[in-house]
């Protein structure tokens, strides 16, 4: 992948913003790590992925796969599958892991997004959809009504698929849950991301670990119906028994879905990888989640949080 340094842009809806989340920084001279064989995927596409992405610009649509860099978009759009990003590509937040522009969009919303982001559902014949977004701290609510809409006008046009929200922390406020939960939705997402004792270091300084444990305890208690579910990197300085604890701490919130993947570092300005974590050992904390007693553990080295989502209740590692 292409290392990137920091370019103030404005993007295609007028937004100024920082590419790639980050400027230059302490870490911008720590060199990259050599990646090892198992991480080397070849990419693979076909008529798929060509639609998909013909999908996405004809709806003026933004994807999570793109803006994120993710590295299984080749694997994702050549089966027909997408990860909605909604409320723009530009995030308030600026984490040290991810390469999504930050800025202020100055309360700016798609009014249209809800209803194109719909549409696409429906062209793709999608019997399951993730939908994701940037935080949106300039909205009083965060933009929870925004998400909710498009949950809603999704299951108008598309009665039998099943939704996922993987959503901000909305700065742990019980209305705006309460508006994402019962939209209709049956999967609620919000991710811890990493181990309590780096979260200020990997994190914007407005979440929080016990902020985000929050969040999906009040999403349970406010809709029990809905599954839960959050994912962990690995590979920024955590140690097993810290990783452990984590588990422990969100089941104890009653989190039914956990996912741990591989953090793989978007530029020379994010922070640096400590470590590769072998597939065994991904293999090994899938198996310790599952005695702690998630519904479900998808562990793996490529392993993104919505990284084949509609495959989680399979229980079977999405098939990995």
């Amino acid at each position: 992948m292409e290392i990137i340094t920091t370019t103030k842009i404005i993007n295609r809806d007028g937004i100024k913003a920082i590419k790639n989340g980050q400027k230059k920084n302490k870490f911008s001279e720590v060199p990259a790590m050599k990646k090892p064989s198992w991480l080397r995927v070849k990419a693979e596409f076909n008529p798929n992925f060509s639609k998909v992405k013909q999908q996405v610009k004809d709806k003026k649509l933004y994807t999570v796969c793109e803006e994120a860099h993710c590295p299984n978009i080749a694997e994702c759009w050549s089966a027909g599958t997408a990860t909605f990003m909604l409320m723009g590509s530009v995030c308030t937040r600026a984490c040290k892991f991810c390469s999504v522009d930050t800025g202020n969009p100055n309360k700016w919303l798609d009014k249209d997004e809800p209803i194109n982001t719909a549409k696409a559902v429906k062209t793709m014949n999608l019997k399951y959809v993730v939908l994701t977004s940037v935080n949106r701290d300039d909205l009083p609510d965060g933009g929870a009504q925004h998400f909710a809409e498009t949950v809603q006008l999704i299951k108008e046009l598309n009665p039998r698929t099943a939704v996922e929200a993987l959503t901000p922390d909305f700065k742990g406020l019980s209305s705006s849950i309460d508006t994402i939960v019962n939209c209709g939705l049956e999967v609620f997402a919000q991710n811890i991301e990493t181990v309590e004792r780096l979260t200020h270091q990997v994190r914007d300084i407005r979440a929080g670990y016990q902020q985000t444990l929050d969040v999906l305890a009040e999403a349970k208690k406010i809709n029990p119906k809905v599954l839960t579910k959050t994912s962990i990197i690995l590979g920024l300085g955590e140690t097993e028994a810290e990783i452990k604890t984590t588990m422990d701490d969100l089941i104890t919130n009653n989190v039914d879905i956990l996912t741990i993947g591989q953090y793989l570092r978007p530029t020379v300005n994010h922070h640096p990888v400590a470590r590769w974590v072998t597939p065994a050992e991904f293999e090994r904390y899938r198996d310790i989640g599952l005695q702690k007693g998630f519904l479900e553990v998808v562990s793996g080295p490529m392993v993104r949080s919505s990284y084949r989502a509609e495959r989680a209740l399979e229980k079977n590692n999405a098939g990995l």
